[in-house]
């Protein structure tokens, strides 16, 4: 009896003991199985292209010609006894130098492209200096000296106001190398954008 006894009880452990055997078995297969599904996940992370980020520009300062807004196209008043007096004085169409101080600044006074050009008709220092302009800057000025100076254009292209806008967006020089327009893509915009301002503010230019 006592041997039937130790039998049992030696059965009873050894299953105990198989069953302990098993369940680490089970554990330890569990765990390497979810060690190798991170790794992968970790190496296929670092072999996969970061998507690249957008960002956006920082705000321009107000002095910047990065802050005309072309499509805005409002009679702009604020400046006309000075357009009108300056246009009659060198005989220039108003609403033409209109259309260019549109173009230009956005009638902005304190508008500076990043090339140096300044004020309303974004007079270059070297040019207003030429023109005798004190103060680019200011209003009155810069406007005499634009009108003087797109006139002057006028004249020496016979009266084309094409190759004038051309030339005033460009400089005459070009304008003489090609001839007429340059090929500038940036030129050949701002003079359908002058002609399309001035189509605008023809007619309502008293």
């Amino acid at each position: 009896m006592h041997k039937n006894l130790l039998l049992e009880f030696f059965l009873a452990k050894q299953n105990s003991w198989i069953f302990i055997f098993a369940l680490f078995i089970f554990l330890f297969f569990t765990w390497a199985n979810n060690h190798a599904s991170k790794t992968i996940t970790v190496e296929k992370a670092k072999t996969e292209p970061v998507a690249s980020i957008s960002v956006a520009s920082p705000l321009i300062p107000s002095k910047s010609k990065k802050n005309i807004n072309s499509s805005r196209t409002s009679l702009n008043t604020q400046f006309d006894s000075i357009i009108f007096k300056a246009a009659k004085q060198h005989q220039v169409d108003p609403a033409l130098i209109k259309a260019i101080i549109m173009a230009e600044s956005n009638y902005n006074p304190d508008a500076l492209s990043k090339k140096g050009a300044q004020g309303l008709m974004q007079l270059m220092p070297n040019t207003a200096k030429w023109l005798g302009v004190k103060d680019s800057f200011n209003p009155e000025y810069n406007i005499h000296g634009g009108v003087k100076y797109f006139k002057q254009l006028l004249l020496q292209f016979d009266g084309n106001v094409e190759l004038a806008l051309a030339a005033y967006n460009a400089g005459s020089k070009r304008v003489r190398q090609y001839n007429g327009v340059p090929p500038f893509t940036a030129t050949r915009y701002y003079i359908t954008k002058v002609f399309k301002y001035y189509e605008h503010y023809k007619g309502k230019v008293i």
